[in-house]
């Protein structure tokens, strides 16, 4: 029998704090599962949505129409075949939407008592209706273990809800159950499933930055579509994470050119839902997820959601551990059937090391055990109480069933504290003179404030001109970024602003904490005086700096779809005005309270001159896609991009942003009745204005460029019954293309941690079989070819074949629904490494790839 599934869907020695939280949550689940759980049926006919269904294959639209009105939709691929439908835009119930997607099709439906529907061959006099049997469509969102791997639409490329074979822009999206199925825990195993994309070292754990298309994200993050600098996910509370390529400036204002990643969360739902997970793996990997969901009131018009997340882990790394803490509360209100407003919050309470890796050491990463640490016991990322806080309230209103208005508000706050020994990187790597094995380190105690707002509008209105049906969307934003620092750096003995009486072992000289040293193949660490340190940060920091980015942009789009929607034109623009303003400082002042007594030293941002610049840029797209039949969309498009401020030269004057220009061609299909989709592209970026060293005294110009260019395929959904695949390729040529900098020429030399050839892929198969129904087993391997270590090329990263697996089962306990799960990533254990994006690659820091790990997990669904 064949199905198709969609939902929308919302050692080993714990700590005595870990096990608690796992005692007091599981006590909660079972008491909500023995005391609540005979399920509520409701009246879903009667409840209203917004529908925006393209024209096409009857069993997507009703797919689409399942994602939207959040029901369950299950059928025969008989019923369906073949079958095509008008499509639907507007506000309609489930009953009537379901009107008009079965008009003509001879298929009619039953609304049961039960809160489903039934859809079925309609009755002509014959006895049509007991040819195929009924179809239902069950109003609770829950997983699936069949549910297909695609989805058909997103809103990331356009801000609008448009069906992906409609959107003439490459957008890989990784839905709810890869993630569940692959075990996702950062948003890094989301990534790896789509093609062109690769991790990048970051020191320290979830820093979440990327290489898309040859270029790096510069840890521009995005959530929900909005900005938001500093933030950190936390994989509690994902739905999906989309993956747009190419220069997304048009809508989202100053990006780098490869793309950008988005996450999606999860919502509120009017139906109620429990879920409790509990995972464990190798290195006492601990992490415990809990959600829950549902009405407040009775109506259903105010929903809530509560998402929780704990983790507790160690690593192959020495000395490398990570404690997390995230809480995201949320709040839908449906005010009335046009209107709606949606308040969450999230708090992320976070301690890790700052690991920078494994140096290189001639052409190769040196070659010693993967766990070596070149840090120092000791160290820590946020190693005070140090947190972030989001939060996001917006609203919506439908004028009417063509017109609405969109308002929102983010807000991050993030407190950082460094308290950290790290390799060196702005000093020669190995001292001139000295034991050539010898690394040496600096070290950083400082504390950082960040904060960042975000403020949005987006009016979007459907009209026709004739023959041509146009999407408009008008909108605006305003974004505001400031960074303080303030504390003690290290990094440099020969230029120590201070003298101390403290002298760490192994110092290099008069400096006295500017530098330590460990050897290369056998580290031994010094006894270091943490609390010293302190004290310099206390009493004789050296170190402020003050960073304020901000930018206003309005941007007018419009999809224009003519001859049945079968051609489709995109064009649009953006004009921003962007503000940039930083400066620093290496001197303070002392304070004495009013008896005269040492009061600490005042920070001096407050002296520092911010050196200031002003830009603004117009950024177009204009796509076009064609699709002749429902299964096959061709489509190209061209962007062009303003990239991050390039800040000023050594003599003050303000340096030419980076610009950026792609052309894109490509084709996207859907195979077995819209269950297995496809995207292939072909494309090419041109980024100009690149930051180049021209002088050894740390004096940057734009004199540097780069272009990208390559293929890339995504393949994702059902193959067959209960056999599942996401799949990925790409060919990308990164290299520099204009470099007049002081090292050395570069010209021609691939972009650091691009692998000419990488790929992906992941499949799985649910048993169908009676005995075997809830079994799952998959496998997936994951692919990249040799990469350079640097802009010079002067060191490279071995290619790696990586293969992961799981099985998993899923059983029904009376109302609980129990998911038992183990995945061994990396089986084979092979070594591989990860280095940084082409603005921050260096010989220095070089990240493992995780080796053999297992973990096992149990969920409880209520």
């Amino acid at each position: 029998m064949s199905m198709t599934s969609h939902t929308s869907r919302s050692g080993l020695q714990p700590s005595r704090l870990h096990q608690a939280i796992q005692h007091i949550l599981l006590a909660s689940a079972l008491t909500v599962s023995a005391a609540a759980h005979a399920e509520t049926s409701t009246d879903t006919a009667s409840i209203r949505h917004n529908y925006h269904i393209s024209g096409g294959s009857l069993g997507q639209a009703l797919r689409q129409f399942a994602t939207n009105s959040g029901l369950l939709y299950s059928a025969e691929a008989e019923l369906t075949e073949g079958k095509t439908t008008a499509g639907l835009d507007g506000e309609y119930t489930a009953e009537d939407a379901l009107k008009k997607l079965l008009v003509g099709t001879g298929l009619t439906y039953t609304f049961t008592t039960e809160g489903a529907v039934a859809v079925r061959v309609a009755e002509t006099g014959s006895n049509a209706a007991s040819t195929l049997p009924a179809v239902r469509v069950v109003g609770k969102a829950t997983s699936d273990s069949t549910e297909n791997y695609s989805v058909w639409s997103s809103s990331t490329a356009t801000k609008t809800d448009t069906p992906l074979m409609d959107t003439p822009i490459s957008v890989q999206v990784v839905p709810q159950q890869v993630l569940d199925d692959q075990q996702a825990i950062v948003i890094e195993d989301a990534t790896k499933n789509v093609s062109g994309v690769q991790r990048v070292w970051n020191g320290e754990a979830n820093g979440q930055d990327f290489v898309i298309r040859g270029f790096g994200t510069r840890y521009t993050r995005f959530r929900n579509g909005q900005r938001i600098s500093n933030f950190n996910t936390d994989m509690a509370n994902v739905e999906q994470v989309e993956v747009l390529k190419g220069s997304a400036a048009m809508l989202y204002g100053r990006v780098e050119p490869g793309g950008m990643v988005n996450v999606v969360t999860k919502k509120p739902q009017d139906e109620v839902h429990y879920s409790l997970q509990q995972q464990f793996g190798s290195y006492d990997f601990y992490r415990t997820v809990a959600e829950a969901t549902g009405p407040v009131t009775d109506d259903k018009s105010l929903s809530y959601r509560m998402d929780f997340g704990y983790t507790d882990r160690n690593s192959f790394r020495d000395f490398v551990s990570q404690n997390q803490i995230f809480v995201a509360p949320a709040l839908h209100w449906q005010a009335s059937d046009k209107t709606e407003f949606n308040l969450s919050l999230e708090y992320m309470d976070r301690k890790l090391p700052y690991d920078t890796g494994i140096p290189a050491i001639g052409n190769r990463v040196a070659n010693v055990p993967i766990n070596t640490n070149y840090g120092q016991p000791g160290s820590k990322f946020n190693e005070d109480p140090s947190d972030s806080t989001l939060l996001d309230f917006n609203w919506s209103h439908s004028f009417n069933d063509n017109w609405k208005i969109q308002n929102g508000f983010v807000g991050n706050w993030a407190n950082l504290h460094y308290r950290k020994v790290l390799v060196a990187v702005f000093q020669p790597l190995l001292e001139q003179g000295s034991d050539p094995m010898q690394v040496r380190r600096g070290s950083q105690f400082t504390d950082d404030s960040q904060e960042t707002y975000l403020t949005y509008f987006n009016l979007n209105g459907k009209f026709k001109t004739g023959e041509l049906n146009h999407n408009v969307l008008l909108g605006g934003d305003y974004f505001s970024d400031e960074t303080r620092s303030g504390g003690f750096f290290g990094f440099s003995a020969a230029n120590a602003p201070f003298d101390s009486p403290y002298k760490m072992p192994g110092d290099f000289g008069g400096g006295g904490f500017s530098f330590s040293r460990v050897n290369l193949y056998n580290p031994t660490y010094p006894n270091l005086d943490f609390n010293a340190y302190e004290n310099q940060r206390i009493n004789h920091p050296n170190n402020f700096f003050v960073s304020q980015t901000s930018w206003y942009g309005l941007y007018l789009q419009d999809q224009i779809s003519l001859f049945d929607d079968k051609l489709q034109i995109l064009g649009g623009g953006r004009y921003d005005w962007a503000h940039l303003a930083s400066g620093s400082s290496n001197s303070y002042t002392n304070s004495e309270d009013i008896n005269g007594n040492y009061n600490g030293y005042v920070p001096s941002f407050n002296n520092i001159v911010l050196a200031k610049q002003n830009e603004g840029f117009f950024s177009p797209r204009v796509g076009i896609l064609y699709r002749p039949w429902t299964w096959l969309s061709v489509y190209g498009n061209r962007t062009e991009g303003f990239g991050t401020n390039n800040g000023r030269s050594g003599n003050g004057q303000p340096l030419n942003p980076e610009t950026t220009e792609q052309y894109e061609a490509g084709f996207k299909t859907e195979w077995f009745d819209g269950n297995l989709t496809t995207n292939t592209a072909y494309f090419h970026i041109d980024k100009k204005n690149v930051l180049t060293l021209v002088s050894d005294g740390g004096i940057y110009d734009t004199i540097g460029a780069a272009r990208s260019q390559g293929i890339e395929i995504d393949i994702a959904g059902r193959l067959s019954d209960g056999l599942s695949l996401i799949t990925s390729y790409a060919f990308t040529d990164a290299r520099i293309t204009a470099d007049g900098g002081a090292p050395g020429n570069n010209i021609g030399n691939r972009l650091p941690n691009v692998a000419e050839h990488s790929g992906s892929a992941w499949l799985k198969y649910a048993f169908q079989q009676s005995s075997l129904k809830g079994l799952s087993v998959g496998i997936g391997s994951y692919i990249a070819g040799t990469r350079e270590g640097d802009n010079a090329n002067s060191y490279k990263l071995p290619g790696y074949v990586r293969v992961d697996t799981f099985a998993g089962y899923t059983m029904n306990v009376g109302p609980t629904k129990l998911i038992t799960q183990l995945n061994v990533n990396n089986i084979f254990d092979k070594r591989y490494y990860f280095t940084g994006a082409p603005y921050y690659a260096n010989r220095a820091w070089n990240l493992p790839g995780e080796p053999l790990t297992i973990m096992g997990s149990v969920k409880l669904e209520y």
